[in-house]
């Protein structure tokens, strides 16, 4: 089939290379625009546009793809199919009937639960046991259309952000195959999603990642994971940033040893010891054993803990 493909991060470049890779042709890539980053405010490409400029593929990155010249352009390629991933703009209804089998998303969720933005950090931080890619066809809703296949991946107690998108990158890359196979084919049935067990996963912006000592310790230790590599977890010392790379919860139950306060409030130090920095939440502690303090090198907690003293019962956050 003739694929047009449109998509902007990562996980949308491994996914037009696996399409890339197979029997069908991809006929022209859209994508959102350069953006400037860093202090120069350099414009970067995003990675679908290198990878479709690796393969000598046309680029198409409209302001706004609704516009009518955009639209016209789009018509111009007569593609079979239009494959979404992650592009980043809503597709108008005109849109979505230029193609015969019209236009497909891969979501990075097992739909409807997860829909929007950022379905892979969520299933973390809610510590689902399971998530997937789903191939959906695509109506005017946000991750609304009807479900045409599902892979399901298994998430580890150690998840990050991190290792979650890359296995999904890759469980993606074979099912948008054997789906395009399968459309052409007419070898898939539909199916409905019920919208009464959808759950939406909005954009993350930086200061979700600000930890709230209130919460239990185990929904702190999964979004610090969630939250890995971006946008990152953080509170304060003594009025400066401090990056929490890694952490563990701890039952309060046993944790008493010398030193230790565990009559201490939530959000301050129960005990700094070699092993990490635990920090009183409303239901067990944080053990903090990778950070990093603004203005200093990213360092195990012992190596920090040996340059700069927390005090027992000392408050983290903002004062």
């Amino acid at each position: 089939m003739k694929v047009l493909f449109m998509g902007t991060p990562d996980f949308a470049g491994n996914i037009l290379n696996a399409i890339i890779r197979s029997r069908h042709e991809v006929v022209l890539v859209v994508t959102q625009e350069d953006k400037p980053k860093g202090r120069s405010d350099k414009l970067i490409a995003p990675p679908v546009k290198e990878c479709a400029l690796e393969h000598g593929i046309e680029v198409f990155q409209p302001h706004r793809i609704k516009d009518a010249e955009a639209v016209r352009r789009l018509k111009e390629y007569e593609a079979d199919i239009f494959v979404v991933a992650a592009y980043g703009q809503i597709l108008s209804r005109e849109i979505l009937d230029i193609p015969r089998y019209g236009c497909i998303n891969t979501h990075a969720s097992l739909l409807p639960k997860y829909r929007g933005a950022a379905p892979i950090q969520r299933a973390i931080a809610d510590g689902e046991k399971e998530t997937g890619v789903t191939i959906m066809q695509m109506d005017e809703g946000l991750d609304t259309g009807d479900i045409l296949y599902v892979r399901k991946v298994n998430i580890t107690n150690d998840e990050t952000g991190k290792s979650l998108f890359d296995k999904l990158a890759e469980a993606g890359e074979s099912l948008i195959v054997e789906a395009l196979d399968r459309i052409e084919a007419g070898d898939i049935t539909p199916v409905k999603q019920n919208n009464a067990e959808a759950t939406y996963a909005g954009m993350l912006k930086k200061e979700m990642g600000r930890l709230d000592f209130n919460l239990p310790a185990v929904n702190l230790e999964r979004l610090v994971r969630a939250f890995t590599p971006w946008p990152g977890t953080y509170t304060y010392l003594r009025g400066k940033m401090l990056k929490v790379i890694k952490a563990e919860a701890v039952a309060l139950k046993g944790a008493d040893r010398e030193g230790m306060d565990l009559g201490v409030s939530a959000g301050c130090a129960a005990g700094a010891f070699g092993d990490g920095l635990y920090v009183m939440t409303s239901d067990g502690l944080l053990k903090i054993t990778q950070l990093q303090l603004e203005g200093k090198k990213k360092m195990a907690a012992g190596d920090f803990l040996m340059g700069c003293r927390v005090e027992t019962g000392e408050k983290l956050g903002w004062i």
